[in-house]
């Protein structure tokens, strides 16, 4: 069996889709024998869930810098 560290990494990971079956699998398990961790995955669905309703997006890599550069502009 996995441990809760690893348990919140792959919960992580299958937030953004990177999770492996294995992982996956592994992960059900875990959730099914630890309800700590059980609790911890269904509110990171649901703060997943939410985020993605708000269309929440970041900035660009351009954006950055160009935001960067006005920030230093004015000190």
């Amino acid at each position: 069996m996995i441990s809760c560290e690893q348990a919140t990494i792959i919960c992580n990971k299958t937030q953004y889709r990177e999770a492996t079956f294995m992982e996956k699998l592994k992960l059900k398990f875990h959730l099914f024998m630890c309800k700590t961790c059980s609790a911890f995955s269904k509110k990171n669905t649901e703060l997943t869930s939410l985020c993605e309703k708000a269309e929440l997006h970041s900035l660009s890599q351009v954006e950055k810098k160009r935001m960067k550069a006005q920030l230093k502009g004015r000190i």
